[in-house]
């Protein structure tokens, strides 16, 4: 399903270039639940960003369901996002004048959804995520646990194949971080492809495939990969580059 081959980001900070990623290959299938660890700076959210075509690499191939979607326009990087990749984040990123339902419902109309589906998938998604009653509330009237179930039904409305979460409970107490990562687990099983990233160890932890990155590198790669046997221990290992 993902599939990037040396893929690399740069930046100018200044008048030095700065390698935020560097020579990345990565393989995620349908289904894989997969978590991104490492220091600050170390290129998770910039990995992360990459995969969700919200940026672009410098350099190397990135493959999406088998399509090479590297060099598309702004416009058709739009549409494969649209359709393919959900989207949450630590601050949620909901529209505060919006209520629940609507919230919800945005990316549909965005996707030119008739009004009739849009409105039995919001149902059914308030209903799955517990949130029939708070349809009507805006954000600044739900609770920190109920803005995140709101930004996962948001993300999950247009059934994509790859959900992609940044730091998901960092802005919730323990048992509401478990009960939202409860969540995002179920989608797994639907076989949605997880990609979380986190500083918690917990929360890493619980991915099947946990991948920890320094100075823009995959260094190592621990768990199972959905459809074949890994041991346990660490299956690849890489000495940082240093440079």
């Amino acid at each position: 399903m993902i599939q990037l081959d040396k893929v690399s980001r740069s930046f100018i900070v200044g008048d030095q270039e700065v390698a935020a990623l560097r020579g990345i290959d990565l393989n995620i299938a349908a289904g894989d639940y997969v978590s991104i660890m490492g220091p600050s700076g170390s290129g998770k959210s910039t990995l992360l960003n990459l995969i969700g075509l919200l940026d672009r690499p410098s350099s190397g191939t990135y493959k999406l369901d088998g399509g090479n979607v590297t060099d598309l326009n702004d416009e058709q990087q739009a549409r494969v996002r649209s359709e393919k990749i959900g989207f949450v984040f630590q601050a949620f990123h909901l529209v505060p004048r919006l209520t629940a339902a609507m919230n919800i419902e945005l990316p549909l109309i965005l996707a030119g959804i008739s009004p009739t589906e849009r409105k039995a998938r919001v149902v059914k998604l308030l209903e799955n995520y517990g949130l029939t009653d708070r349809a009507d509330h805006r954000p600044d009237q739900l609770s920190g646990g109920q803005r995140q179930r709101v930004a996962i039904a948001r993300a999950t409305s247009m059934h994509p194949a790859v959900l992609l979460a940044d730091e998901p409970t960092g802005n919730l107490d323990q048992t509401t971080g478990k009960e939202v990562m409860n969540l995002l687990e179920q989608l797994v099983v639907q076989h949605v492809a997880l990609i979380v990233v986190t500083h918690d160890p917990v929360i890493g932890g619980r991915a099947q495939r946990q991948l920890h990155m320094v100075d823009g590198q995959i260094i190592s790669e621990t768990g199972q990969v959905v459809g074949r046997a890994m041991p346990a221990e660490t299956e690849r290992r890489a000495e940082p580059d240093l440079r």
